[in-house]
């Protein structure tokens, strides 16, 4: 069996794990169903027994991740039809905008020097916050290594969405536009997604911080490449 084959084939299990996994959250929606969740794990899975390395399976499958980037920008269109609550609460989210980048980048590369990490690895940890179009971008400004950055995206957007419902519970947090602006800054795609089950207010304030900081983080990635290393 030629690469190509096998990649081709990688893409379409990639595409009918995904659909048959949205299926099943549909009928059970709990955490571990989610396909942001599940999917990946199958397909780790059955990369490891069937002895297919990453080059061969990201082969054909690497345009699921160039359309990450158009499917970020599409999440300008609820963001233009609701801009009467943006001009509302400009300040506030403005402010909360610069304050997740600060404390996403400093938190994560002061970790990262705790624990003795590598340089590429503290690196490519400082834009984990951001989307992953926008991260791979402000990466390669600062040096970070390209599959690192994507592995520390999704991982940082699952946990995010994972456990932020549970300490808005527990930090007494009820409202939509402050759990939306936490999902957006915190866990970006996967914390958009589900903003949006929360309501649509939580979710057009989630698409919009979560794409205001992945530009304001791509302008300033220079900066932070030149004085934090």
């Amino acid at each position: 069996m030629t690469d190509f084959t096998i990649s081709l084939l990688c893409f379409l299990a990639t595409l009918a794990l995904y659909f048959a996994n949205k299926k099943l959250y549909r009928r059970r929606h709990i955490l571990v169903f989610m396909p942001l969740v599940l999917t990946p794990v199958v397909l780790v899975v059955l990369l490891l027994i069937t002895h297919i390395s990453y080059q061969d399976y990201i082969g054909e499958t690497h345009w699921l991740l160039w359309l990450l980037g158009p499917s970020t920008i599409a999440f300008a269109v609820p963001v233009y039809e609701n801009m009467a609550v943006i001009r509302r609460h400009w300040l506030s989210l403005s402010a909360g905008v610069v304050t997740a980048i600060v404390v996403a980048v400093f938190s994560s590369v002061w970790l990262a020097r705790m624990l003795t990490l590598p340089e590429e690895i503290q690196r490519s940890l400082a834009v984990r916050s951001i989307t992953t179009p926008f991260a791979l971008a402000a990466a390669k400004q600062m040096g970070g290594q390209p599959d690192l950055v994507a592995l520390f995206v999704v991982i940082t957007g699952v946990f995010g969405m994972a456990v932020g419902d549970i300490l808005f519970l527990r930090l007494a947090v009820q409202s939509s536009m402050a759990k939306g602006a936490g999902f957006g800054a915190a866990s970006h795609g996967a914390g958009t997604a589900r903003a949006y089950e929360i309501g649509a207010e939580a979710g057009v304030v989630s698409s919009l911080v979560m794409m205001l900081a992945g530009v304001l983080t791509v302008v300033i990635a220079p900066l932070i490449g030149r004085y934090m290393w």
